[in-house]
């Protein structure tokens, strides 16, 4: 599934290509992407709006308008490509939007993706982005913001990593990552962690996602940015989907923690 860096990449991707472009056609070919209008609406509202930006919040691309917010989730597999305008859709090509010399395709293999197309009206306030919680970068997320929300939770921080109503934009991979880095066991109990261990999860956040955003993201199995493009923090991974752990030797060990398949090695994160 692609995470906080692969969407960060996309969506600077799609910046060079659509910034100022105006919209002059949409064709739906799966209208269940749409999550919050008709076929019919999505496609006369967005018809003649013009791209106005690009940005991202945890995994929502954002695209501004004129009049609207046009928000994309990957989800899964979900990919944009642009394609000559005369091109016929291929198959697992959802949605098409046209303009002038090209167009832009969303391709979505399991079809998980989901669009929301809102009006320019406060909409961080609004579903979906109300229910994200704080971007790694912000400056309140701190030990004590993670000490409230962890408070009372018997969850293991693994799946509280992943829960984005908490830090937004982290999924399985980063997590892993972030938690080998940290010296920190997946299952800990997260309301166990003390001060110095929040403050270490919170600097090795911004440390990994930063280093994949700089290097494109990574590329496992499913995951290609827009046009083609493959990221190569792959190279750069210390347990996911790892055999051995690149500090000590050891043997990484794959568990499941949260539903989620889970790689640390048990030296580097003893419980």
């Amino acid at each position: 599934m692609p995470e906080l860096p692969e969407v960060e990449t996309v969506k600077e991707k799609l910046k060079k290509s659509l910034l100022n472009k105006r919209i002059i056609d949409v064709k739906v070919y799966y209208d269940k992407i749409i999550a919050n209008l008709s076929s019919l609406e999505f496609i006369k509202t967005l018809t003649n709006q013009t791209i106005k930006d690009i940005t991202r919040k945890g995994k929502w691309i954002i695209f501004e308008l004129d009049s609207n917010y046009l928000l994309s989730h990957l989800r899964m597999e979900g990919k944009y490509f642009i394609k000559d305008v005369t091109l016929e859709p291929i198959k697992h090509e959802h949605i098409s939007f046209i303009f002038n010399d090209f167009s832009l395709r969303y391709m979505d293999t399991r079809k998980f993706g989901r669009m929301y197309l809102l009006p320019k009206d406060d909409i961080l306030n609004k579903k979906p982005l109300n229910e994200l919680g704080l971007e790694p970068w912000d400056k309140n997320l701190n030990e004590e913001y993670l000490k409230i929300k962890f408070k009372n939770k018997t969850l293991p921080i693994k799946s509280l990593l992943l829960d984005q109503s908490i830090i937004t934009g982290i999924g399985n991979i980063y997590a892993d990552e972030i938690l080998f880095l940290s010296r920190i066991n997946p299952t800990r109990k997260a309301q166990k962690l003390t001060d110095i261990e929040l403050e270490t999860i919170i600097s090795n956040t911004k440390k990994v996602l930063e280093s994949a955003i700089s290097l494109g993201g990574t590329t496992i199995r499913t995951y290609e940015s827009s046009e083609g493009v493959h990221g190569n923090f792959q190279q750069e991974l210390f347990v996911h989907t790892k055999d051995s752990c690149k500090i000590c030797g050891t043997k990484i060990e794959k568990i499941r923690v949260g539903g989620r398949g889970t790689y640390y090695c048990p030296k580097c994160q003893k419980e």
